[in-house]
């Protein structure tokens, strides 16, 4: 197992009827900003329950944070918390107003252009406000990490930060806030986290093996919760409530901590939905199969150790276990609606290009958990991904 440190502040507040408890832990004299996104902030009335618990402090808002937030939007967020002396940050959404608000609250007090934030992957923070979390979206465990990811449309550069600076203080987990998502979210969560979690899992063995059961739990739990998430009909509590609970845990540090981590699909997927548009995790579907694809040999002993745990694939030569595990994992994110071919969204050897030249002027040119994919290897992924 390789040296590490573990460190996670976040205090969860989960359950039913929770955002009443944020009282107990904003200051009662801390100047807020509320921020969130679209109007389902306010139309599914988790606003106002936001609103009622802060009680008598003042309280300011700012809506608008797009999915992948981008920082020309957070920007004016910056803007508005300088000019009212805003001391206490308090998001309220999924992932995108997580991370966006963890931007935030890094740029408030930051000297200088706050785009070095991003270019700097948040290396430069030396202050940030504190802040909360009412989680509506169950994907990223933005809401129990300290990391985010950014977008200057302008140039089409879609970026993460992290820092320890920057963990919530607390985050809301009600599941009973998931109620109202679209089934395209609810598929969009259950990869994210699928996702998140073979980031962390599938690289080379360093016998960690708590974090190996640990991440292969969460893997069976996904695709367990998957068929009932996406039922019509009436939510389900306790199906919301364990994936809700599977993608924090899939994002908090805890399966990453001791063992080698790859992100190579991440750092792609993000180029794809910087210059398309496509859902991050939708990006994330097209990419991964083909990383275990080309990366086969490099991770051979986890993707035959994958293959026996999460798909029971025991019987045949390694070679065909190992097809035979890739081809699951594509067929479990066409299972909740998300395709994982790039023609799927009318992308072509274009867009290959487009992408290839957009993560070499990123700098993401040895991307993996051996630093191996160059921009040559992640032309052969995204080629295989036609």
């Amino acid at each position: 197992m390789l040296n590490f440190n573990f460190y996670n502040p976040t205090r969860i507040l989960f359950g039913a009827g929770k955002i009443a408890e944020i009282s107990q832990f904003v200051p009662q004299d801390a100047r807020v900003l509320v921020l969130y996104g679209g109007g389902s902030a306010h139309s599914t009335g988790t606003l106002a329950e936001v609103l009622a618990a802060l009680g008598e402090r003042t309280v300011f808002e700012f809506g608008g944070i797009e999915p992948n937030p981008s920082y020309e939007t957070l920007s004016r967020a910056v803007d508005l918390a300088r000019a009212e002396r805003i001391d206490f940050l308090l998001a309220v959404g999924g992932g995108s107003v997580l991370d966006g608000s963890k931007f935030v609250a890094a740029a408030v007090p930051f000297e200088g252009d706050t785009w070095s934030i991003l270019e700097k992957r948040g290396s430069n923070i030396t202050r940030a406000l504190p802040m909360g979390a009412v989680l509506t979206l169950p994907a990223t465990g933005s809401e129990m990490n300290s990391g985010g990811v950014v977008t200057r449309k302008a140039t089409h550069a879609k970026l993460a930060f992290s820092s320890p600076l920057c963990f919530p203080q607390f985050s809301v987990l009600d599941p009973t806030k998931t109620y109202t998502l679209p089934p395209r979210q609810i598929a969009n969560g259950l990869v994210d986290a699928f996702v998140h979690t073979m980031e962390q899992y599938l690289t080379y063995p360093v016998n960690g093996l708590a974090q190996d059961r640990f991440a292969e739990g969460l893997l069976q739990t996904l695709i367990e919760l998957a068929p009932r998430a996406m039922q019509e009909g009436e939510p389900d509590y306790d199906n919301r409530a364990n994936l809700m609970w599977t993608a924090t845990l899939a994002l908090n540090g805890l399966i990453g901590a001791g063992v080698p981590q790859d992100w190579a699909t991440h750092m792609i997927g993000h180029e794809l939905t910087a210059l398309y548009g496509i859902d991050h995790a939708r990006t994330l579907a097209i990419v991964l199969p083909q990383v275990m694809q080309a990366r086969r040999e490099a991770k051979r002993e986890k993707l035959l150790q994958y293959a026996a745990r999460v798909w029971q694939i025991t019987e045949g030569s390694d070679d065909e276990r190992i097809d035979a595990a890739i081809a699951r994992t594509a067929q479990f994110f066409e299972s909740v609606g998300i395709p994982t071919r790039l023609s799927a969204y009318e992308l072509d050897s274009d867009a290959v290009d487009a992408v290839v030249k957009a993560l070499t002027e990123h700098g993401m040119v040895k991307l993996g958990e051996q630093r191996a994919i160059t921009p040559e290897v992640s032309r052969a992924i995204l080629e295989a991904a036609l």
